[in-house]
């Protein structure tokens, strides 16, 4: 059974920092692509960031480049988003996903073949 199990979220005032783990089962680990995506309430779900299978090209989205790094262990099968300096508007319920193909270097939502069952991160002002 192919499984994507998220940890690490929770509250934090604005300005601080919090890091999300997603450990993966039951697929080949390091021929996938891993992404993270998140969905605020009342908002589409959005990519967050996404790492090619070796790990070699990382890709961000825009609001949440320079302050937000996404690492990944193959040994481990862990993808791990480090995510500092958060805002409000980064309050929503993150999903860790694979996939086995993202030529854009983005994984999108219809190329994911897994899905997490997500994590909420909360940022007050």
């Amino acid at each position: 059974q192919s499984e994507l199990v998220e940890s690490g979220g929770g509250s934090v005032q604005a300005g601080g920092s919090l890091r999300l783990s997603c450990e993966g089962s039951g697929f080949s680990y390091d021929g996938y692509c891993l992404a993270w995506f998140r969905q605020a309430p009342g908002k589409e779900r959005e990519g967050v960031a996404t790492s090619s299978p070796l790990g070699g090209l990382m890709s961000y989205a825009d609001s949440v480049a320079g302050r937000f790094t996404l690492s990944r262990d193959n040994i481990k099968r862990t993808l791990t988003l480090l995510m500092n300096t958060l805002r409000p508007e980064d309050t929503a319920m993150y999903y860790c996903a694979a996939g086995p193909y993202c030529p854009t270097g983005r994984l999108t939502q219809n190329e994911a073949r897994y899905w997490g069952q997500g994590t909420q991160v909360t940022v007050s002002s």
